[in-house]
């Protein structure tokens, strides 16, 4: 299990009580649902950064998309989104260091 560090901080009742009620929808725990906005934070700050992006939709089947959703629950620090495009970069990783070959 990667090791971990407490983070604390003091913010306005009000978006304390948004926060919790959010997490308590989410069914996560507090330490996975902030992990999970800050991760997400953190991505959507690399995805500015990055010169353009595009929106790629694609309809799956329901048990895919029921595997996909059980895996993300298991691992909640990852995203649908970081997810998918990992599975991505590392195919097409995979298939341009063949042609090379």
């Amino acid at each position: 299990m990667e090791e971990t560090k407490s983070l604390c901080a003091k913010i306005p009742i009000e978006l304390h009580n948004r926060v919790r009620a959010s997490q308590e929808e989410s069914g996560l725990t507090l330490n996975q649902y902030v992990e999970k906005l800050i991760v997400e934070y953190y991505q959507m700050k690399e995805m500015k950064n990055m010169a353009q992006t595009r929106t790629l939709a694609l309809q799956i089947a329901e048990e895919l998309f029921a595997r996909i959703k059980n895996y993300l629950d298991k691992n909640p620090h990852l995203t649908q989104k970081a997810f998918i495009t990992e599975l991505i970069i590392k195919a097409l990783d995979e298939a341009e260091a063949q042609e090379s070959k």
